[in-house]
């Protein structure tokens, strides 16, 4: 299986959206997340990195079809709703390069792609720096669980070993959140996302 990866950007990235938005809708659809959202949503959220200063999309393709993407860009210009947070834990936000979501479908997994999307979002944090960025720490947030909740698929294989192994741990105590419609639900409700770090 043969699978190439590219950095989406300008016209590049807006012409990708239909495919890009479709991916996010099934893989975020599965457990952990049950997120249940629209075209057009995913449409405008992914128009932010088009714009944001020093974003990236990762696409990874077989083929001409897009089956994996991860976005990153620094924290203070991309994601202010998370900077008081880090302000009340001590972090200065314009030094935490935030690596955001990473979707990929069920076939390709298990193939060292994941290990290429954080390759790829780190590498630009260090190319940044190169260029006066002053980015110390990257971070990512992932939804809590009840480890005994009834909707977890028996096949479902948590990410924490392969977070843990990519030099990443959980902030204790650092937490935020996000609301969206679950699968089976009628309205938005509050999720509780886990910041993890590791330094550049």
């Amino acid at each position: 299986m043969s699978v190439r990866f590219e950095t989406l950007v300008g016209a590049r990235l807006t012409e990708s959206l239909d495919q890009l938005s479709a991916l996010r809708l099934a893989v975020f659809r599965e457990w952990p997340y049950l997120y249940v959202g629209n075209a057009e949503s995913e449409s405008d959220y992914l128009k932010t990195f088009a714009t944001a200063p020093d974003a990236i999309v990762v696409s990874a393709y077989d083929g001409s079809r897009i089956i994996g993407a991860a976005t990153a860009a620094p924290l203070a210009g991309h994601s202010q709703e998370f900077v008081p947070l880090f302000e009340a834990h001590g972090f200065n936000p314009a030094t935490i390069f935030y690596c955001g979501e990473s979707v990929l479908l069920p076939a390709y997994r298990g193939q060292g792609i994941g290990h290429a999307f954080f390759d790829h979002r780190e590498a630009h944090a260090h190319a940044l720096n190169q260029v006066g960025g002053d980015f110390r720490h990257s971070t990512f947030c992932g939804v809590v669980r009840a480890v005994d909740d009834p909707r977890k698929p028996s096949t479902y294989w948590p990410l924490d070993r392969f977070w843990h192994k990519r030099g990443y741990a959980p902030i204790a105590n650092m937490t935020g959140n996000y609301d969206w419609r679950e699968v089976g639900d009628t309205k938005e409700t509050p999720h509780t996302m886990q910041f993890w770090m590791r330094q550049l």
